[in-house]
């Protein structure tokens, strides 16, 4: 594909879309390793791919179905409870995969379905997409400077909660909700994989790189971004599919973070 493609209006809202995911799912991730549950974006992103699937057999839209799944996962897990740490979110990954794959088994165009999962669908995303999308990170901006005292008083002062009589703080629940809401839209945008490594390394680099909280946040929103510019022109202009692209992007990323650690 030639280099003029990368700058074809078809290609514009696809752009946009990507674009915005590839800042808030980072700093979304951020906060999930500060909590200890890195493996979230994965089992939501799991639990996404079994909405849009049985969303295609109802005839809904795949943004919508997406975030019902999600929606539906995340108050579950805060019900839970952390102290499982990361166990809860096994569970939804497993139960997310199989339900995928048995739906998509069952479904016309299946295969075409859960290949889409995988690689992700940004080329085929549109205006409906952006909308959803422009939606969550508006929630997002507004929500996260409330939350982040919650969440950093919560992981150094773990008792403070339960000191204060809150078995189970509402911060929590809303955090996970936009996690949820999040990583189901950019599940499918980008894919399962693609959302995953998108919260998790450049969070993971950038713990390894910043130094206080809020340049942590603002480090792993920046390499995000890097990692999905690169992302989108070599996908363009070697006609690969985008997910793999950029999860190999993020993952030549994370070798920065060994070299440093060296």
């Amino acid at each position: 594909m030639s280099v003029g493609a990368l700058f074809d209006l078809l290609f514009l809202l696809p752009f946009l879309n990507g674009l915005l995911l590839a800042v808030a799912l980072p700093a979304i991730g951020a906060y999930s390793r500060l909590r200890g549950e890195w493996l979230a974006s994965l089992a939501i992103g799991e639990a996404a791919a079994a909405g849009i699937t049985l969303g295609a057999l109802a005839g809904l839209p795949v943004a919508a179905s997406a975030l019902l799944a999600a929606l539906l996962a995340a108050p579950i897990k805060t019900l839970l409870g952390r102290n499982d740490g990361d166990d809860s979110y096994a569970l939804m990954l497993l139960a997310g995969w199989s339900v995928t794959l048995l739906l998509a088994a069952n479904t016309t165009h299946g295969h075409d379905l859960a290949q889409a999962l995988l690689q992700g669908q940004i080329y085929f995303t549109g205006g409906s997409h952006l909308l959803a999308i422009v939606s969550a990170v508006l929630a997002l901006s507004a929500l996260l400077p409330w939350l982040s005292p919650s969440l950093l008083r919560a992981r150094f002062f773990p008792e403070y909660f339960p000191a204060n009589g809150v078995a189970n703080p509402k911060h929590a629940l809303v955090f996970d909700m936009l996690v949820a809401m999040t990583v189901a839209l950019a599940a499918s945008v980008v894919g399962v994989m693609g959302a995953f490594a998108l919260a998790f390394v450049p969070a993971w680099v950038a713990f390894r790189f910043a130094g206080g909280w809020r340049r942590t946040v603002a480090w792993s929103a920046g390499l995000g971004l890097v990692a999905y510019l690169a992302s989108f022109a070599l996908a363009m202009l070697l006609d690969q599919p985008f997910g793999p692209v950029l999860v190999v992007t993020l993952l030549v990323m994370s070798v920065v973070r060994g070299v440093r650690k060296g």
